[in-house]
């Protein structure tokens, strides 16, 4: 099935494609990064899937805050172990 992790994106652009998404999708966006929080938040609203929004408090949009991508990271890696890892798989599965 896979698995989507947007850092900072504009899934917004995807329009009425969200509604269509069926990997479980993870939406990170800065705290300070006002314009495309709200814009996730949209997009959030349209998917259909199974998702999450998470906001990397004080972060801007590249993340260049001391601590910031490290977060990303380590968000993204959780995102991932739970839905690509073959044990992950094996519980969709059954």
């Amino acid at each position: 099935m896979g698995a989507v992790v947007s850092r900072g994106g504009r899934p917004d652009l995807a329009g009425r494609a969200l509604a269509l998404v069926r990997a479980p999708t993870l939406l990170i966006v800065g705290g300070r990064d006002a314009q495309v929080l709200e814009l996730n938040r949209e997009a959030f609203a349209q998917l259909t899937c199974e998702k999450r929004l998470e906001i990397v408090p004080g972060a801007t949009h590249l993340f260049e805050e001391p601590g910031a991508l490290d977060r990303v990271a380590f968000l993204a890696r959780d995102w991932f172990e739970r839905y690509l890892t073959p044990a992950a798989a094996r519980a969709r599965a059954g």
